[in-house]
């Protein structure tokens, strides 16, 4: 009965472990905290994108890993590049922008 308590209790600490180590970022993983702060801060860029009367004509694609903001899509003029850039910055949690706006 104790041995099979102790196996038990060894496997569950296994799990425990196997769980804490599915969990944790890696070079090429976002953990599940980074997951979630990347679609605060994809979120939170998208919408002052919108509400900028300057740049809410625009399709700008936005995307975020491990606090750098990838923005992409066409512009009209180095002006919008450069205010979009500022918005991107302004987000707290922004580490880096990669700015890969095209001007047509």
């Amino acid at each position: 009965m104790k041995t099979r308590r102790r196996i038990l209790a060894y496997l569950v600490l296994i799990m425990f472990i196997v769980a804490l180590a599915a969990c944790a970022s890696t070079s090429k993983k976002e953990s599940t905290g980074e997951y979630v702060d990347d679609s605060v801060i994809t979120t939170k860029v998208k919408s002052l994108l919108a509400e900028d009367d300057f740049l809410k004509s625009f399709q700008i694609s936005v995307e975020t890993y491990k606090g750098t903001v990838q923005l992409s899509g066409f512009v009209n003029s180095r002006q919008a590049v450069d205010k979009a850039n500022q918005i991107a910055y302004s987000v707290k949690g922004v580490k880096s922008v990669k700015n890969d706006l095209i001007v047509k």
